[in-house]
């Protein structure tokens, strides 16, 4: 009876194995079914798409291209800029929201949340009702002026794409900054600001440096989307505007040119992937 009760430990040396729920399976077999799903809807179509690139001369014939190179430059570009513009944007609109009171900021808080569910083409379709040739900016500027048209036609431009892009990606960058205002020492400001510092000096000296990791977080994720954005750009019409993504639709679906879709979506998914590798590092070091 009494050696019943006493408690069975393993051996020194000896690794206890894991029984699954009920003690019937092992932990590997319930992991089988998840893993065979990935495998059947993520890795297998991507195996395809890395076979149909190398397709003799695919990759040769994509690089060669001086369509390949403008997309690239441009993607690159257009996610950089816009990478930086939200965190500046990002920055300050975090910065006014946690530091400074002001009647409906916890409700403007709460709605950032929201904002980051919405769809990008919702967006930049609210852009082209407010900035597009017949909308609300350009109607008011014909009624009150007479002309035959107004002079906001940015949105077909680059500059159109970029201000979509910082618009619906700034909100990725300021959620983790105000997490990161919210973990802040109320103390260090009092200190600072007691010993008479200005407050673009708090800001620079103290605030700043706690909230280096959060930009970098922020910024790495948006980097990541930026480089992979369609719907922005499909919905703005930006002519002359091509980036990877809008290459890939073009070859595939407008070209029928499958291999070389192929090889500019390997490309687009290694950059995304090298970048994605960057934000988990940064992520990481600060704390997400």
């Amino acid at each position: 009876m009494a050696e019943g009760l006493i408690e069975r430990r393993p051996a020194p040396g000896v690794v206890p194995t894991r029984s699954a729920p009920g003690g019937r399976l092992p932990t590997t077999v319930w992991a089988l079914p998840p893993v065979a799903v990935l495998a059947l809807v993520f890795l297998y179509p991507l195996a395809l798409v890395v076979r149909e690139s190398l397709a003799p001369g695919a990759y040769a014939g994509v690089f060669a291209s001086a369509s390949f190179r403008e997309a690239l430059v441009t993607t690159v570009w257009l996610a950089v800029a816009a990478t930086v513009g939200c965190l500046v944007l990002g920055f300050v609109l975090a910065l006014v929201i946690a530091f400074v009171p002001f009647p409906g900021g916890k409700a403007v808080s709460k709605f950032i949340d929201v904002f980051l569910s919405f769809p990008s083409f919702l967006i930049t379709l609210a852009l082209l009702f407010v900035y597009g040739t017949v909308g609300m900016a350009n109607g008011l500027w014909t009624d009150a002026t007479g002309a035959a048209e107004g002079p906001f036609h940015f949105l077909t431009t680059p500059w159109g794409v970029l201000l979509a892009e910082i618009t619906y990606f700034t909100p990725f960058v300021m959620r983790p900054l105000l997490a990161a205002f919210s973990q802040m020492e109320t103390a260090q400001l009092e200190a600072a600001s007691s010993l008479g510092a200005r407050p673009l000096r708090i800001v620079r000296q103290v605030i700043l440096p706690e909230a280096l990791p959060a930009l970098a977080a922020g910024g790495s994720l948006v980097l990541v989307m930026c480089l992979n954005e369609f719907g922005i750009v499909l919905f703005t019409g930006a002519k002359g505007v091509t980036t990877l993504p809008m290459l890939v639709y073009s070859k595939a679906i407008l070209e029928s040119d499958y291999a070389a879709a192929c090889v500019v979506a390997v490309v687009n998914v290694a950059l995304s992937v090298g970048l994605y590798v960057l934000y988990r590092g940064v992520s990481r070091r600060a704390g997400a």
